[in-house]
């Protein structure tokens, strides 16, 4: 959340050790004025109740018209069941927010009889209706009908009331987790908008136990009946991704200071549980991004906060007249492992470009795989072999690969991994989708 000049993170931690723990999951605290540059504050929430004596998981920050804010968060309390919670700041005058406040009255949310004890988590950002009533969403499974973002409503952050209605209901999905519900602006518009019911196309988010994965989708939410229509396909697992690489249960807010809704995305561990004791830390944040509704009215558009720019220091240029089949041009003066680059390349050639298979548009993840960065094509692949070694037997490559549909070009983009470690029993999975962009119309990328 951004409050009083300040930007602040909170995340699920461990202060005890590098792996999820055992009833001691709390929340971490850090503080920024640019997004880019973090101070670490000693953790915001911590099990010490019998509401959450057994952890502190997500939840969401929510400021109220006064100024002030307020968490929302799920406590697994004393019997272990999932129950939500409410937290204040003990000084709302401090601009570090260090110590919380946990009211005795908590849990606020009882895990619902139609529940079960373990299936009930990640209240969301708070908003009001147009009754004066504050909503949030609550992911949940509910019993013999599958995956639910539910709605509850208050006047006070003390009693809730659930609707009647879900706000969606996922039946094929199993359970989803951390919904993220809020409006946008209209197509192509980058002006972010604060969480609210009235006027606006919305987007739901949800993250989907069953394969690890981030879907959301564009759609109406009537504030009335509280309940959320997509746009398009009605099975979650259908609707486009937040991101193709490996990140999860990613969370949004709005920044009032830029006017724009930034993106968070974390990207948990694949390595061993002994790698991650010997390497002291797990799991790490990505770069926040900005996201704003596409021209289209139906995707999201995405791109690093500007703040990362500030980054940038030492600059190196690179023409390339041409790259032959099999070429590789090492790009000198780039040191160390963090580097952001813009590339352009040029493709004068398409219709020489293989027929895509239309089965293949189902599972690009699969066909980046089939087709890694070692297997020769018509137009591609072409790209970048980052995070290499002197004698290349370890590098990333990031390429792309153009295909031929009907009158018609797609765009693959691949991340293949399946190079960039030596060691054995490493996860190296290729990621890559299908990019929305008319090739033939820009003449390159």
């Amino acid at each position: 959340m951004y409050h009083n000049g300040l930007y602040h993170f909170f995340y699920q931690y461990n202060p005890d050790g590098v792996t999820w723990g055992n009833g001691n999951l709390s929340w971490g605290h850090s503080v920024s004025v640019d997004l880019v540059n973090w101070f670490a504050l000693d953790a915001a929430l911590q099990p010490s109740r019998s509401f959450d004596a057994n952890g502190c998981w997500s939840g969401s920050a929510t400021i109220l018209p006064d100024g002030s804010p307020v968490m929302l968060y799920t406590g697994i309390d004393a019997r272990g069941d999932q129950v939500q919670n409410v937290a204040f700041p003990k000084n709302a005058s401090d601009p570090l927010l260090v110590e919380w406040v946990k009211p005795e009255y908590n849990p606020v949310i009882p895990v619902p009889a139609d529940i079960k004890r373990d299936d009930f988590r990640d209240p969301s950002t708070a908003w009001l209706g147009a009754d004066g009533l504050w909503r949030i969403a609550v992911a949940a499974r509910v019993h013999d009908v599958g995956g639910a973002t539910l709605i509850y409503r208050s006047k006070d952050f003390l009693r809730w009331e659930r609707n009647a209605d879900p706000l969606y209901l996922a039946h094929a999905a199993g359970m989803v987790e951390c919904p993220d519900l809020f409006p946008v602006s209209e197509p192509g518009v980058e002006v972010g908008l604060p969480a609210s019911g009235a006027g606006a196309r919305h987007v739901l988010k949800m993250s989907v136990m069953d394969t690890v994965q981030d879907y959301y989708v564009v759609g109406r939410y009537d504030d009335t009946a509280d309940t959320f229509v997509p746009e398009d396909d009605d099975d979650c697992r259908s609707w486009r991704r937040l991101d193709y690489g490996h990140v999860y249960a990613s969370k949004s807010f709005f920044d009032p200071s830029k006017n724009r809704r930034v993106l968070w995305g974390w990207a948990n561990e694949s390595d061993s549980v002994s790698d991650d004791l010997v390497r002291g830390w797990s799991g790490v944040q990505t770069v926040p991004r900005k996201i704003w509704l596409d021209e289209d009215g139906k995707q999201l558009r995405q791109w690093p906060v500007e703040e990362i720019e500030t980054l940038r220091s030492k600059r190196v240029n690179l023409l390339i007249p041409e790259v032959n089949a099999g070429g590789v041009n090492e790009i000198i003066g780039v040191m160390g492992t963090q580097a952001d680059v813009e590339v352009v390349f040029e493709v004068p050639a398409l219709e020489h470009a293989d027929v895509l298979e239309p089965n293949w548009l189902l599972d690009p993840q699969s066909l980046c795989g089939e087709k890694g960065a070692s297997v020769p094509g018509s137009v591609g692949p072409f790209g970048l072999l980052v995070m290499a070694s002197g004698d290349m037997q370890e590098h990333t490559a990031v390429f792309f690969r153009v295909f031929r549909q009907n009158d018609k070009y797609k765009v693959l983009m691949c991340t293949d991994l399946s190079r960039s470690s030596t060691r054995d029993g490493v996860y190296k999975p290729p990621y890559g989708a299908f990019v929305d962009m008319d090739i033939e119309a820009h003449g390159g990328i």
